[in-house]
């Protein structure tokens, strides 16, 4: 490769966000330099080997409408699928895989070379000129010229790894870690601190007594992530749980004071929504046993990972702990639990295009932003380099609300609040979370994806067909039914029979009534209306879910239209808010840092309160004009 070459896009970083930075540029017409410590590791699963899980699964289908690969690499690497949630509404269930770790890594690096231009070196430094980036410096002093840039270094910035009182700099175990880019950032004026995670150990599977496990398997008919996906027959291998016992949390609690987040060798802040095995037994103290999931991190793997168990406590610790239970009494390791404590830059240096504030062209994504896991990493890599892409056309950024997408409630939330620790999606921090289930991410975003031409003309039309069909399916559920055709269905499942003829729509907005109580004859199937076999679940999912939730949806739509004005009032980026009369000192310092771009965005400022928010709705309201700086 010719060195000092410009590209439209350079993404440093070869991780789950640099990969759908890179690949959504490139198919944007991008000219895009992927520059990578170690090429073999593009698109690793660094920790858990698995995609989605609560909120995480909707992040993916909604990756996957906007034209990112992390749904269909999980297709073509699953191992078993799960819909978890399923005893609750139908809004909070959410898609999970087990996939085959080295397959996936293949399946994504088989793409990036096919698309995007590769360099193997480490970025130090930033070439910036008025304000703006113009390239990057490595640290061989070569140089790439770009307009644009996005930084996605996981947990590489000045990573260091903790097992018990060892130390090791590194960004993973086996890798180096980044060193430079940090300080060349905060020379630029950014802040910076410091956060942690962590990974369980891994098992060796002939080591495990498997009979004294429990089987977890997935789902009899998967649903698969994209919509994209054509060949779908996931190998459906089960996973296996065991639970730990006062044995093992007594050892833990007796040798606490050896784990680094204890002993104080580790000032970053932890996840506190995927806590480690310490963190379960101190702040769970009631609690006698945990949950831990043995699951394979390739199809035929001798190495399994202890999902539940992250732990930085010394290896010797860890074995002792873990051979408590009865299914590990003979356990052995291939690699010991360890936590990673790491740099990154609190987002609300952030503008919502995750372009920042202080260099123009320049990029954040994924772990640098102070997030926690691969969906959240993939989906601000995604939406980084669509809006990298668009400025280097000199067009409009693509801005996703509260209320379009999960990918929306995350980057608002990490551009407008305090980030003290590694941000994890949950369903519970979307508040239009009805609006949001996993089964209508093409109805929310396919008209994102027209307009920014994130899908080649034929993946559109598949994903059109697709609403097509749930359209008629749902359309027919006007249907009417007689007596004679339901009432044994109702009075089975303990609900009242009808009298006269009834709609399917109202026999489904009952609480015991499912779509699959319905008689396919009643309405228009999927499959009668040209569905494939592994369309037709979530369609018929979405169809009951359309009805069951019309009330709450029509509520949450009004709820939007009030919250719309909010947004809808700029907030000049120049504004001293020190100077606006009745503004509490706290807002005042918390706006100042933050510099909502919207009157909605500053509500949700950590510390703004109802009195702040009127203040400002006075200052900058549209009858006004353009505010001022009084």
């Amino acid at each position: 490769m010719k060195q000092g070459k410009k590209y439209d896009l350079i993404v440093c970083g070869g991780g789950h966000a640099g990969v759908e930075a890179s690949l959504i540029a490139a198919k944007l017409g991008c000219s895009v330099l992927m520059i990578t410590l170690d090429k073999q590791a593009i698109g690793r699963m660094s920790c858990n080997p698995a995609i989605g899980g609560l909120a995480k699964g909707q992040i993916v289908k909604e990756i996957d409408v906007l034209g990112g690969i992390m749904g269909l690499a999980t297709d073509a690497s699953g191992l078993q699928f799960k819909i978890l949630n399923r005893t609750k509404g139908k809004s909070v269930w959410s898609p999970r895989a087990q996939v085959d770790k080295r397959e996936y890594e293949k399946f994504v690096s088989s793409r990036i070379n096919k698309n995007v231009a590769v360099f193997e070196g480490e970025v130090v430094d930033l070439k910036i000129k008025s304000d703006r980036v113009v390239g990057v410096v490595l640290r061989d002093k070569s140089a790439f010229e770009s307009s644009c840039v996005v930084l996605t270094c996981g947990t590489f910035l000045g990573g260091l790894i903790h097992i018990g009182q060892k130390k090791i700099r590194a960004g993973r175990m086996g890798e180096g870690s980044a060193e430079g880019i940090t300080e060349s950032l905060v020379s630029f004026g950014f802040k910076t601190s410091r956060l942690k995670t962590g990974t369980p150990p891994r098992l060796d599977k002939k080591t495990i007594d498997w009979k004294k496990t429990t089987a977890v398997s997935g789902d009899k008919r998967p649903i698969p992530f994209s919509y994209r996906t054509k060949y779908f027959v996931p190998r459906a291998l089960p996973c296996h749980s065991v639970q730990t016992n006062t044995a093992s949390k007594n050892i833990i609690e007796k040798n606490m004071f050896e784990s680094p987040m204890y002993s104080g060798d580790v000032g970053g802040v932890g996840p506190r929504y995927c806590p480690s095995i310490e963190d379960k037994i101190s702040r769970f103290p009631h609690h006698e046993s945990h949950t831990l999931f043995l699951e394979p991190e390739w199809c035929l793997s001798d190495q399994i990972y202890v999902n539940g168990f992250s732990t930085s406590l010394p290896e010797n610790i860890q074995l002792e702990a873990l051979r408590t239970i009865p299914a590990l009494k003979h356990v052995r390791f291939f690699r010991p639990g360890y936590a990673i404590e790491y740099d990154f830059f609190p987002p609300a240096q952030l503008k919502a295009s995750l372009e920042t504030k202080q260099v123009e062209g320049l990029f954040f994504a994924g772990q640098i932003n102070g997030t926690s896991g691969y969906e959240e990493a993939a989906a601000q890599g995604l939406l980084a380099g669509i809006n990298a892409a668009a400025k280097t056309m000199n067009k409009k950024p693509l801005i996703l609300g509260r209320n379009d997408a999960y990918i929306g409630v995350m980057v608002d939330d990490l551009i407008t609040k305090d980030t003290a620790e590694p941000y994890r999606m949950f369903t519970s921090r979307a508040e239009y979370r009805i609006l949001l289930r996993f089964s209508n991410a093409p109805s929310r975003l396919l008209s994102f994806s027209k307009k920014f031409g994130l899908l080649s003309k034929k993946d559109l039309n598949t994903v059109e067909q697709r609403e097509a069909i749930l359209s008629k399916t749902v359309e027919s559920l006007g249907n009417r039914l007689a007596p004679g055709a339901i009432n044994k269905t109702l009075v089975a499942a303990g609900e009242t029979p009808i009298k006269t003829t009834t709609s399917v729509a109202a026999i489904l907005r009952r609480p015991k009534i499912n779509i699959k109580n319905i008689p396919t004859s009643a309405y228009q199937h999927p499959t009668a209306c040209g569905s494939t076999a592994q369309q037709e679940e979530e369609i018929l999912i979405e169809a009951e879910s359309t009805i069951k939730y019309e009330g709450y949806i029509k509520r949450q739509e009004n709820q939007i239209k009030h919250m719309k004005k909010h947004e809808a009032q700029k907030i000049p980026p120049e504004t001293n808010y020190k100077k606006i009369l009745g503004l509490s000192n706290e807002a005042q310092e918390k706006l100042a840092f933050v510099k909502p771009q919207t009157l909605g965005q500053a509500s949700r400022v950590s510390g703004i309160t109802p009195a702040d928010t009127s203040v400002l709705a006075v200052m900058f309201a549209k009858k006004t004009g353009v505010s001022r700086e009084t």
